[in-house]
């Protein structure tokens, strides 16, 4: 696959004529002997992302020489419906589509050893953490596979994407509970909006241990949303293999999603589109990428209309509603304490990062879910 990196040279963005271009010209050279390709594109809560737009134009540039399928990397999330696939993926037959299953889909390709996770992480965290991701990827004979998506500020692991989305958007429960655990344990401030933190160490080890002789390459957007005409501004396009092309994304979202004050701020509203966020798995992004801007003692207020569960998973949402949003050092003890907890750690991570810990107060307007329900 040719690599291409392509930044806008205009403030408005980089025009859709030369993405298509240049994603066509990323597999020009190969496309006709490839036989199989599998395009791993994310789902409708990533629909700013622009993957919908070169996911087709891959898929169209490809379908006559060969079959293309595409899994969608749902991680724990609720699998896309097909009005929701015919509207991020216009043109492409909801038959190509497959969405992954964190709990029955994945092969177990090896472990990222315990001294390994307990150097990169400080000494907070020492467990090994099995390495997981859909057979399709290892057994699916495919001659090409392409992971689309957006790299953006993320608690998690400091910057969305790359070989994120094969561990945890393709991945199986334990990398998705080992990685969130780690993260939360080491502190989504010393990580939102950071390359090389101990989770993404943990991912590149994976990755160059586990994946290394897969067909695998990717294409990475930079994006922000242009809400005055409903529209998405494309800032960077990077394909290729390896690290390099994550690396050139990272500095260009480090300036392109990262707003940095001169104060901190008393009262932040956030609007969540009910479209996109359903649940407050999704919809407490509204807490992670404001937390760090919040006053102590300030509000933030989640418009949320479209919010009427807690967790996209029903064994997730159950375990929110049974042990709530209550702060940092609760939730570690309750861990311990307990057994369907401590199983099913990226709840914990979730509760452990939807709390301000008591320094700013979080009220949500939803009319779907009860005053108190977590």
């Amino acid at each position: 696959m040719q690599e291409i990196t392509l930044v806008q040279k205009s403030p408005g963005g980089i025009p859709e004529a030369e993405l298509k271009q240049a994603v066509e010209r990323s597999i020009e050279a190969q496309k006709a002997a490839l036989g199989k390709v599998l395009l791993v594109v994310p789902d409708f809560t990533r629909c700013h992302s622009n993957a919908g737009a070169i996911a087709g134009w891959y898929y169209h540039a490809l379908k006559d020489n060969c079959r293309v399928d595409l899994l969608v990397a749902l991680g724990t999330h609720v699998a896309m419906t097909e009005d929701e696939c015919r509207r991020m993926y216009p043109g492409i037959p909801y038959g190509r589509f497959i969405m992954h299953n964190w709990r029955r889909d994945t092969v177990k390709l090896g472990e990222v050893p315990g001294g390994f996770v307990r150097e990169v992480s400080g000494g907070l965290v020492g467990d090994a953490i099995s390495v997981e991701v859909n057979r399709l990827l290892v057994e699916g004979g495919y001659g090409l596979i392409v992971s689309i998506g957006q790299v953006v500020p993320h608690e998690v692991v400091g910057m969305a994407n790359h070989s994120k989305n094969i561990f945890v958007g393709c991945g199986g429960a334990a990398m998705i509970n080992g990685s969130h655990m780690l993260g939360a344990f080491y502190g989504m401030e010393r990580m939102m909006g950071r390359d090389k933190t101990p989770v993404r160490r943990v991912f590149d080890y994976a990755a160059e241990v586990f994946l290394r002789h897969l067909p695998l390459c990717y294409a990475l957007t930079v994006t922000t949303a242009d809400r005055g005409v409903n529209a998405i501004i494309t800032h960077g396009l990077f394909i290729g293999q390896g690290r390099g092309p994550f690396e050139r994304a990272v500095a260009l979202a480090q300036q392109t999603n990262l707003t940095l004050l001169d104060a901190p701020l008393q009262k932040v509203v956030v609007y969540l589109d009910a479209d996109e966020f359903k649940s407050t798995w999704l919809g407490n992004k509204s807490i992670y990428r404001t937390r760090m801007a919040i006053a102590d003692g300030g509000q933030l207020i989640v418009l949320a209309p479209g919010v009427d569960k807690f967790g996209e998973d029903k064994a997730i949402d159950a375990l929110i509603r049974k042990y709530g949003y209550c702060g940092r050092e609760n939730i570690i003890r309750l861990c311990a304490q307990n057994e369907d907890l401590r199983g099913n750690l990226s709840a914990a991570a979730h509760l452990i990062h939807g709390s301000s810990d008591g320094r700013f107060s979080v009220t949500y307007c939803t009319r779907h879910l009860p005053r108190g329900a977590a």
